[in-house]
């Protein structure tokens, strides 16, 4: 792996599920020195569409958030201190950019870093190796859970992967 190539900042939300009415109940990211945030965010009162299929996948229940996620406010505050001024990238950019704004809105605030769909950095050969390289990382790193941070590391992981071995001399 190459020290010096930069990451891109990877961010990645769970949700209540993916239909009208979903809403974002965990956000993780991963920025480029590699520290990574991840938080179960509290659902604001209007927001109460629950899809028992994506509890499944992600093992949230909706108690859980009640007891341990945060407000809505306090992530947004956070995300726009540590993220400022990045342009951050999701693999999942068309659900991702309506959650992330849904949890802005809710807030009454606006993101102070860009978000922008994780293909725009892979060239043709690097988006067709994509899903052979990153079952390879995420069997490798062992990351049992899915959750948002865990995700977004292994995109990360994947990305470096793919972009360091394109570089010259690369082995």
């Amino acid at each position: 792996m190459n020290p010096t190539s930069a990451a891109p900042a990877i961010i990645d939300f769970e949700a209540s599920g993916f239909g009208r009415g979903s809403y974002p109940i965990e956000v993780g990211f991963t920025l480029p020195d590699g520290h990574s945030f991840c938080s179960l965010i509290r659902p604001e009162p209007e927001w109460v569409a629950w899809d028992r299929a994506a509890e499944r996948v992600h093992g949230i229940s909706r108690d859980m958030l009640l007891q341990h996620g945060r407000p809505v406010e306090d992530i947004v505050l956070l995300m726009n201190e540590r993220l400022r001024g990045l342009t951050v990238y999701s693999d999942g950019w068309a659900y991702d950019f309506v959650w992330l704004n849904l949890m802005f809105d809710a807030a009454h605030r606006v993101p102070s870093f860009r978000l922008e769909h994780l293909a725009r950095l892979l060239g043709e050969g690097e988006a067709s190796r994509w899903n052979g390289v990153r079952n390879e990382v995420e069997r490798e790193l062992g990351l049992s859970r899915h959750r948002a941070s865990n995700d977004a590391r292994v995109l990360q992981a994947t990305w470096r992967r793919l972009h360091d071995a394109s570089l010259p001399n690369a082995a």
